[in-house]
């Protein structure tokens, strides 16, 4: 395991070109599930666990890992399913970055790095209704694997208010709120309400598209009819990782088309690392806001309605 991660930094060349590479791992049975190499800052075999006094979540304990302590948290117990045996032979941990927290995931087996094509990555099928931890599904091998919904399993975990403070949602703000549409772009169900509901809170108007593939072709129709997009749009707000289409490339594409390349792009994921910021100018997009903090989403928003304002 100690060599599954060497190249990362290497990989940085992968994003922007709409491609990413998953780290495959297992839990309980012989599904296979994936994770963005990005979100992975190392995989080492479970040591022994600290326990937490009367831990009654599945946070199994703590690792004392290079001098931090990291809470573990077992993916196989969090999504409903029997808790794995964290003192087995095969039990490692993917220490992780998720929105500011660093997290260390128990998992059954982790196998090997694959590199594929955000356009080969597909929503779950609607028919298996929304009450689920899947955020995408892809095809590898005549095998399905499965990409969990981390955000919304570390909602459940630890909920997150989506109140925004009274120093910025003030009331003159509010009266400028109200006749701005903001477009926002996530895969991420739990993402996308707690964006909608701290933006209202602010007083905009909110459109959701679940993927950068759906946002495209709402703006690409909206300019198709006639609509100026920048007149419509206050600014859009996407996530970087999402299925058939990346944030990244969805920006890149909307620079590109003369129709919409002044609209106002802000970057918003749990993704971590510098890269992030380098990758933001390269594709033309505005701003970069780590997920989630809804004073912070609320002040990107208030700067941009300011700026058109003439504040």
């Amino acid at each position: 395991m100690s060599g599954i991660l060497d190249s990362v930094n290497l990989r940085t060349q992968l994003v922007g070109q709409n491609r990413l590479e998953l780290l495959l791992f297992n839990l309980e049975t012989a599904q296979q599930y994936g994770i963005n190499v990005f979100k992975v800052r190392e995989v080492l075999q479970c040591p022994k666990l600290t326990e937490i006094p009367r831990q009654t979540s599945a946070i199994k304990g703590m690792a004392h890992i290079r001098g931090e302590t990291i809470p573990v948290l077992d993916l196989a117990e969090a999504i409903g399913r029997p808790p794995l045996d964290r003192n087995g032979e095969d039990s490692f941990l993917i220490v992780a970055e998720y929105n500011k927290r660093t997290l260390a995931f128990l998992v059954r087996k982790v196998d090997r790095i694959i590199n594929t094509n955000w356009d080969q990555i597909n929503a779950p099928p609607a028919e298996i209704g929304v009450e689920n931890y899947l955020t995408a599904i892809f095809e590898y091998e005549g095998a399905l694997i499965e990409i969990l919904d981390v955000e919304q399993i570390l909602a459940d975990l630890y909920p997150q208010s989506t109140e925004v403070s009274a120093e910025i949602a003030t009331d003159a703000i509010r009266a400028k709120a109200k006749k701005h549409n903001v477009l926002i772009v996530d895969d991420s169900s739990v993402a996308r309400n707690q964006m909608q509901r701290s933006l209202e809170n602010l007083g905009v108007t909110v459109t959701q598209c679940n993927n950068g593939m759906e946002a495209w072709q709402l703006l690409d129709g909206l300019a198709g009819s006639g609509v100026e997009i920048t007149d419509h749009f206050l600014m859009m707000i996407s996530d970087i990782e999402m299925p058939e289409v990346d944030g990244y490339t969805l920006t890149a594409m909307v620079r590109e088309d003369e129709r919409m390349d002044k609209m106002h792009i802000v970057l918003h994921t749990s993704l971590s690392g510098g890269f992030n910021v380098s990758m933001v100018k390269k594709v033309g997009a505005n701003g970069f806001l780590a997920k989630f903090n809804p004073n912070d989403l609320a002040s990107a928003v208030v700067e941009r309605i300011n700026a058109v304002e003439g504040v």
